[in-house]
């Protein structure tokens, strides 16, 4: 086989190869080794007119003066974040420790109410300003919500009596009836909504709630009060001041005379006390028979013998 660096006889005559270094002055320079880096930086062989390879160098970017870098590790940092860890973890714990307390001690609280019979009600209502609570669908039977609700109607009912009764005087007050009876509707609007809240509705709701008997006689006593009220303010007799600071028929008649405008709103004010009035006496009447047919009539008379007996003696 012939050897790897033979020459090869297909091939074309070609020049000699020229090695600048084939000239002895040169050779002579060239023999000389150069420091760079600590090794000969090429080297050439006598007997053979080609460049010797390079020796391997160790790669680094110092150039061959690498040197080992210490860095110090600060012990007492690590000590220290390990302390905050730990003291970070005992105020947690302590926090959750006091957090599950105060749980156990309100649910503690809810239960000695719920046994005493006490309820805890949630302001909810009106819903852009909550001040009273009021939830019929969860706090009132299912065969009673209908008759709540309609109770609640001639609440919502009076309020909007009231407060068209403020419109129709104030219509008649700038065209000319005197400031006084502005006042008196303006009394009536203050006084008759939150008092027909208290005085009645609340009993109802309370009553329908809790089968409360005594809640049940507070509701009649008042609702009766409230219907002769509105009996009242429909008629609207002249006994104050002619009559005129309630929308009623008679004030209607007086004033649409000389004030067309307040006399119509006056005529719109004594169809919605009419209408107060009529669902309010078929209200009255329903949760009367509901009183009858559950057997509170029967306990509310057995109380009131009682406390006469008590009083007696």
């Amino acid at each position: 086989m012939a050897g790897r660096f033979e020459k090869n006889p297909f091939q074309e005559e070609q020049e000699e190869e020229v090695n600048p270094f084939s000239d002895p002055a040169v050779r002579g320079k060239a023999s000389g080794q150069s420091n760079y880096g600590g090794g000969s930086f090429f080297t050439t062989n006598p007997g053979n007119s080609r460049l010797s390879p390079l020796p391997p160098e160790p790669a680094g970017f110092n150039f061959g003066h690498d040197a080992t870098i210490d860095i110090p590790i600060d012990t007492t940092t690590g000590g220290r974040n390990s302390k905050d860890l730990q003291r970070k973890e005992r105020e947690l714990q302590t926090k959750e420790a006091e957090l599950r307390r105060r749980e156990q001690e309100v649910k503690r609280k809810e239960d000695a109410a719920a046994r005493a019979g006490i309820v805890l009600e949630e302001k909810n209502w009106p819903p852009f300003l909550p001040i009273i609570h009021h939830d019929i669908a969860n706090d009132i039977p299912i065969h009673l919500q209908k008759l709540q609700y309609t109770a609640f109607s001639t609440f919502l009912g009076l309020v909007l009596c009231f407060t068209w009764n403020v419109i129709a005087v104030t219509t008649a007050w700038i065209q000319g009836e005197g400031v006084k009876i502005w006042f008196l509707a303006l009394i009536y609007f203050i006084a008759g909504v939150p008092g027909a809240y208290v005085l009645w509705y609340r009993p109802l709701y309370r009553a329908f709630r809790t089968e409360s008997a005594m809640n049940f006689g507070w509701f009649f006593m008042f609702y009766m009060l409230h219907i002769g009220f509105c009996i009242l303010a429909a008629v609207a007799p002249p006994i104050i001041f002619k009559g005129k600071s309630l929308t009623g028929i008679l004030a209607a008649i007086d004033v649409v005379g000389d004030h067309s405008l307040a006399g119509i709103f006056y005529f719109v004010g004594f169809g919605l006390f009419c209408l107060e009035t009529l669902i309010s006496i078929w209200v009255i009447q329903q949760v009367y028979m509901y009183f009858r047919g559950s057997g509170k009539a029967a306990e509310m008379k057995r109380d009131a013998a009682r406390g006469a007996m008590r009083a007696a003696l």
